[in-house]
């Protein structure tokens, strides 16, 4: 696409870390490419945030995306899963930051209000809007598909911060 960019969606976990990839252009999204980073869990905690970290640098490498966007995790009832995910969390903001990329991050109400049009919206309701917004993405996974939508949530606020930046607000 000309004058394109490609934003790079991550949702943080320490088990399942969902990518998304999509190229905007103006108000046109393309699909590039989506998947997980997953870490076993039977591994040392520092073990397995290398495999994140080592996973988004390869990503990135491979997909050369011109920003990342980051969905902010809420905090468990478990103060324990809630460090370590906080610890995924760190290294999944680091990797795109170390690379020279911009990063968002985004609530996830912010995520679905972008996506579906309400914040309280359901995951399966985010998933199939995602879907239909990125026709041919074929996404196996719900971290995917969450991290799609988070980069489908960047473009959006993104184009909106461009518009009002150039002195006009998008039609």
């Amino acid at each position: 696409m000309h004058n394109s960019v490609r934003l790079l969606g991550l949702d943080p976990g320490l088990q399942h870390t969902g990518w998304g990839l999509v190229e905007s252009a103006g108000s046109r999204l393309r699909h590039l490419g989506d998947g997980v980073i997953s870490t076993d869990a039977d591994q040392p905690l520092a073990e397995r945030l290398s495999v994140i970290y080592r996973g988004l640098v390869a990503l990135i490498a491979q997909w050369q995306p011109d920003e990342a966007a980051v969905e902010h995790t809420y905090v468990n009832k478990n103060p324990g899963a809630a460090l370590k995910l906080g610890q995924a969390r760190g290294v999944v903001l680091l990797a795109p930051a170390l690379a020279g990329l911009r990063v968002a991050e985004y609530q996830a109400m912010e995520v679905k209000r972008a996506v579906v049009g309400t914040g309280h919206a359901e995951k399966p309701q985010v998933e199939a809007m995602v879907r239909r917004l990125l026709p041919g993405a074929t996404i196996r996974r719900a971290d995917a598909a969450d991290a799609l939508a988070v980069a489908i949530c960047h473009a959006h606020h993104r184009g909106t911060k461009l518009a009002y930046a150039k002195g006009y607000a998008p039609a």
